[in-house]
């Protein structure tokens, strides 16, 4: 199931000392051979941008959507440094590329933790050598450590397709919330994919993924997906690898909400009866960014009222006499009114780890689904300091 897992592809992951008690922090995806193959990338729209993210734009730009290598590492975010902030990413990968045998710019750079730090570089310096020396086909499950910081579990996915394989690795666990989150993720694939085609196909599936999740209505300085294609396993049904990307991003999505910070419940908001799916999705991330609605969920309290005012504020066709809102299937409000259903069976829906959350406004065809989670006391905990 790991990164590594189509034809081409080695990876590690070590501690080298960015984080305090030896935990795993730098992490390595490459091509078996350090030779670049087609690369495309999406990143965060939040213009506090962080340096690896402007080093990784250049180095795609430069070469034209080709890369031999990902490096990344956790417990430092290099965001808000400045010029020393670049020259620390643009070292991370010469370093990289040295120990490979590949250029600078044919190497991108990920960072996820803490901004405003200047990322200390003596460990990088010294555990580069040793993160690219260790680098093995097994070594998919060791990079996936080494990217998290919140995280409880590492996520990974693999999708098989026709003689080629999708498969990836995230971290992501708050800050979560279009477009993309605080996540980093890093897709290989052994089909043989242009590089301009794999970068409108990825970007197309964070549209359908990553930017349809929301934890905390925050977006991060650093988030990247980026995805390489070794072309090991030959072309593929344009259809059938469109349907394999859009899986894999879509199961790395889920699993970051699911390990939210302090989260009980993985919440689907799914929104019908909308003008459009523009106003659907508009109106169902309104209601799963809702600090009211997420704390009702946390209390198993199904608070339709707070549903349907926020439904009402998303600045979207709306008619309060059309309205239904229903938890699991149980309708609650029909009509804009409270309707008769059965107590005990909603109750014991709002016991449950996953919770649909559906409304309906009556007004057309449109549909769309936003995944989310609940707010809790523990949310609170882990970020009422620096974190």
């Amino acid at each position: 199931m790991s990164v590594t897992a189509p034809k081409g592809f080695v990876a590690n992951g070590v501690a080298c000392g960015i984080k305090p008690g030896g935990r795993p922090d730098l992490s390595l995806v490459a091509t078996a051979d350090a030779r670049p193959v087609a690369a495309a990338a999406v990143f965060t729209t939040n213009l506090a941008t962080a340096a690896p993210v402007q080093v990784s734009r250049r180095h795609l730009a430069v070469t034209g959507g080709r890369a031999a290598a990902v490096v990344l590492n956790s417990g430092n975010a290099n965001a808000a440094t400045g010029s020393v902030g670049l020259a620390a990413s643009e070292r991370m990968c010469a370093l990289v590329a040295e120990s490979l045998g590949c250029r600078p710019d044919e190497v991108l750079v990920c960072s996820t933790g803490l901004i405003g730090i200047p990322l200390p570089m003596a460990p990088i310096e010294g555990g580069v050598p040793v993160l690219v020396a260790g680098r093995a086909a097994d070594g998919g499950t060791r990079a996936a450590e080494a990217i998290l910081t919140t995280d409880t579990c590492r996520k990974e996915v693999l999708v098989p397709g026709d003689g080629w394989t999708v498969a990836g690795m995230a971290k992501g666990a708050a800050m979560l919330d279009p477009n993309m989150a605080t996540m980093l993720a890093v897709l290989t694939t052994d089909a043989d994919v242009d590089p301009a085609v794999l970068r409108d196909e990825l970007a197309a599936a964070v549209a359908a993924s990553f930017n349809r999740i929301t934890v905390d209505g925050a977006t991060s300085t650093n988030d990247t997906v980026i995805i390489l294609a070794s072309g090991a396993a030959g072309a593929a049904d344009p259809t059938a690898f469109r349907t394999a990307l859009h899986e894999a991003c879509a199961g790395l999505a889920l699993q970051m909400v699911a390990d939210a910070e302090g989260a009980t419940k993985l919440v689907r908001v799914q929104v019908a009866g909308a003008r459009s799916d523009a106003e659907a999705a508009a109106a169902a991330r309104k209601v799963a960014s809702s600090l009211l609605v997420k704390c009702s969920l946390y209390g198993k309290d199904p608070y339709w009222g707070r549903v349907v005012s926020e439904l009402g504020s998303a600045g979207v066709g709306f008619d309060p006499d059309l309205v239904s809102v229903a938890y699991g299937g149980v309708e609650v409000c029909r009509e804009g009114v409270a309707c008769e259903h059965d107590s005990a069976a909603l109750d014991a829906l709002m016991e449950r780890r996953e919770i649909v959350l559906a409304a309906d406004l009556g007004l057309g065809n449109g549909s769309a689904e936003i995944v989310s989670a609940d707010l809790t006391h523990a949310y609170v905990d882990e970020n009422m300091t620096t974190s």
